[in-house]
């Protein structure tokens, strides 16, 4: 049997995402609270994320949902972090409010968005010791938060995957 790379390509990117998945799940936690909500999106899922990242474009007239939008078709799939909203109550300010209490209840706790961050930091080491291309996307994460891929995240980023010649994610118009 041969089994050529471009034949195996996707099933290699999605071999990928799954590591990256571990790596979001076993990553630094505050506090060891595990409010972190991670997933893959591919095939048709893949076309609706680009889709509701069309709709913000339409609504807001940013060029970065649109150029994101049709990068990420590009590629073979997103995986996507995002975190339910809890205070740490560690009253830090961080946030830039001197205590939990103070914080209205929309803003999300600094330490929330630190985790996100060093999951995604963990994703993107997976994915550069599998030997993929990622991009981390604001726009795709808002995406996913307006199709509720990640129920009750509000705070969402997305890592664009792929494994071509050259990288879809770099170089972009």
């Amino acid at each position: 049997m041969i089994l050529n790379q471009r034949d195996d390509r996707h099933s290699a990117v999605i071999e990928a995402a799954r590591r990256m998945l571990t790596a979001i799940r076993t990553a630094p936690k505050a506090k060891g609270n595990d409010l972190i909500e991670a997933a893959i999106v591919e095939g048709d899922d893949l076309r609706r994320l680009s889709e509701a990242m069309l709709e913000l474009y339409a609504e807001t007239q940013r060029p970065v949902y649109q150029r994101d939008a049709a990068n990420i078709l590009q590629g073979d799939a997103v995986v996507l972090v995002g975190i339910r909203r809890q205070p740490m109550g560690l009253n830090c300010g961080h946030c830039g409010y001197p205590t939990c209490g103070d914080k209205p209840a929309g803003n999300p706790c600094a330490f929330n968005a630190i985790d996100v961050g060093i999951a995604v930091g963990s994703a993107c080491s997976v994915a550069a010791d599998s030997r993929v291309d990622t991009r981390t996307l604001f726009s795709a994460g808002m995406g996913a938060m307006r199709l509720n891929l990640l129920p009750d995240c509000r705070l969402v980023l997305a890592i664009a995957v792929s494994a071509t010649s050259k990288s879809p994610y770099f170089d972009r118009k």
